[in-house]
């Protein structure tokens, strides 16, 4: 029995649950379009391009949160869901996730997207364990900061070696697949880092290495990297 831990975007899903989310709110009138959209966009550019502050980002991204009640942000996050996450779900993600459960591997998901928008998603594949970027709350209501660090970069390793100790979980045998070089402290870290649909340094990155590289956008879920 393994940990088997998994990154959300574009690895689970087919898109980055973050930026459709700020795309969502845009669409739905909650913030200026113009502003919002433009900033959006940046931000993801920079992720892509291993350059975002995410102190800044989180300050742009959590901003909405404080701007409504919970009842009224609930609603919208199940739309969200509903409309532009489900028809992202992959087959083959599943079945690989059951793989691992039936070997009786513990399954995690860490994400950099808050725990707000992605709770509800890592559910759908019927995963309980999350570590993600936490929107603090205070009274039932969020204040558009957040607490501990940001599930991001090294505060992913951070963040999981916090969890390992509570959990009485441990490293050995361990499996993290992700499509980001963002990711790369945490892909050095596990036994069996595996690239998933990677973007082009991590893929660069996982030749050098001898990693697996894999698609979660097939149709059938790869086999032929998948060994105890």
């Amino acid at each position: 029995m393994s940990l088997a831990i998994f990154d959300l975007d574009n690895t689970l899903i087919s898109d980055d649950s973050d930026y459709l989310w700020g795309q969502f709110l845009v669409t739905q009138g909650v913030v200026d379009e113009k502003v919002y959209a433009e900033a959006n966009e940046r931000f993801y550019l920079e992720y892509q391009q291993g350059t975002l502050d995410i102190k800044a980002f989180l300050k742009f991204s959590l901003k909405p949160l404080a701007e409504h009640p919970m009842t009224q942000l609930l609603a919208w996050r199940q739309q969200f869901v509903d409309t532009l996450i489900k028809p992202l779900l992959l087959d083959s993600a599943q079945q690989l996730i059951n793989k691992h459960r039936a070997l009786g591997d513990t399954i995690l998901v860490i994400t950099a997207t808050n725990r707000f928008v992605t709770e509800p998603i890592v559910q759908l594949y019927g995963i309980t364990h999350l570590l993600a970027t936490t929107p603090e709350l205070v009274n039932g209501q969020y204040t558009g900061d957040f607490i501990d660090i940001p599930c991001f970069q090294d505060g992913k390793v951070k963040l999981l070696e916090q969890w390992l100790e509570v959990s009485g979980e441990n490293m050995q045998g361990s499996w993290f697949y992700s499509d980001s070089h963002n990711d790369l402290p945490l892909l050095s870290r596990v036994d069996h880092p595996v690239a998933v649909d990677p973007d082009m340094r991590l893929a660069s990155y996982a030749h050098a290495s001898g990693w697996p590289i894999i698609s979660l956008r097939d149709a059938v879920c790869p086999e032929h990297h998948f060994h105890k």
